[in-house]
């Protein structure tokens, strides 16, 4: 019997994005064991990879965007060799959906896999200047044209099925035998708050700027800033890197309370929760944003807390810093929901199911 053939059109590089990499692309070994044989076409390059949410360059960003364009065309004539082409946010990220459609035309089962809400045309701001040019029509055709959509959150799935009834909400997950759980919750040296992110949503952290620097004027506590090595907040002792690559998680565990703060903006109803998984699935206690799917991976007081204000960030991060037994409680049961829910473990049979149109 042959094995059926999955092209994954992406954005992005393989392993890069943590939309990707922490969705789909964590299932291809699951996919290839099932008897699937699964290539992957990216857009974006490594080179590009490396300057896209730089600022400036704007010429190597225009050179690099043509060569995807171009790169796009030959890789339409490989579509009807592939059983599914699963496409990954668009296919080409300007303008009218002309590539969009000539993927619909030309492949034989078409998976369409949406993260956020990008049909709201939101952009890095690195890139202000391609808002203008954002290809928002390119989400709500392959919304309503592809045999299947796969999103993450409840609030996305409600509104993709105003377009497409095959639909399966199946979150951002975490790879368990990666992420191991802390041990330790023992404050040991100078207490690590830390956050995960891009230098794209890096500007949400800011938002806690002024409970940090209250912070620091009553205790010492280091702020780890993964992913933005550039992030500074006056007064605040913080420790920036870029994205670490394969190092991730060894830095990640060094985290003793994990933040997650979001603005108030429609575009990150969309959003799956992702960091606070992250901290949850390493054991570490969370404080998240009392907003979207936040609300489905968090029980307040249970498994991480949500909160609203300035002085319910400031209260929630003083309480765990005094309290070992609650960040170890909150640490341990946040583990145990990303196992029962959000691990790839429990989410393989949903991803397969719809390899196989069940």
């Amino acid at each position: 019997m042959s094995r059926k053939k999955i092209l994954v059109l992406t954005p992005y590089p393989v392993g890069c994005a943590p939309s990707q990499r922490l969705k789909f692309e964590q299932y291809y070994a699951s996919w290839e064991k099932e008897g699937y044989t699964v290539h992957t076409l990216s857009f974006v390059t490594p080179a590009f990879w490396k300057i896209l949410y730089s600022k400036g360059n704007v010429g190597k960003k225009i050179r690099y965007t043509l060569t995807g364009y171009l790169r796009r065309v030959i890789h339409l004539f490989k579509l009807p060799a592939y059983d599914i082409v699963y496409v990954h946010l668009w296919v080409t990220p300007l303008g009218l959906p002309g590539f969009e459609r000539a993927v619909r035309l030309l492949a034989k089962r078409l998976i369409y896999d949406i993260d956020d809400l990008i049909f709201l045309g939101h952009v890095s701001e690195a890139n202000q200047w391609t808002l203008r040019f954002k290809g928002r029509l390119k989400a709500l055709y392959l919304m309503r044209k592809a045999d299947h959509v796969i999103t993450c959150t409840p609030i996305l799935d409600e509104f993709v099925r105003k377009y497409n009834k095959k639909t399966t909400d199946i979150s951002s997950t975490i790879n368990t035998e990666v992420y191991r759980p802390k041990t330790d919750h023992a404050l040991r040296g100078t207490p690590v708050l830390g956050w995960s992110g891009s230098h794209s949503t890096s500007r949400f952290l800011h938002l806690l700027a002024p409970v940090l620097r209250e912070l620091a004027k009553e205790l010492d506590f280091k702020l780890l800033v993964i992913g933005d090595g550039d992030f500074q907040i006056e007064g605040v002792n913080v420790e920036a890197m870029e994205w670490p690559g394969t190092g991730e998680v060894k830095e990640l565990a060094r985290i003793d309370i994990g933040l997650y703060p979001l603005p108030e903006e429609r575009w990150v109803l969309g959003k799956s929760g992702l960091k606070a998984l992250q901290y949850m699935g390493l054991g570490i206690p969370v404080i998240a944003s009392a907003k979207g799917a936040n609300f489905r991976i968090i029980t307040d007081g249970e498994n991480g807390f949500l909160v609203k204000t300035p002085e319910e960030w400031k209260n929630r991060i003083l309480l765990l810093l005094k309290d070992q037994s609650l960040r170890e409680r909150l640490g341990n049961a946040g583990r145990v929901t990303v196992e029962e829910q959000f691990s790839v473990i429990a989410n393989t049979d949903r991803y397969l199911a719809v390899l196989r149109d069940e």
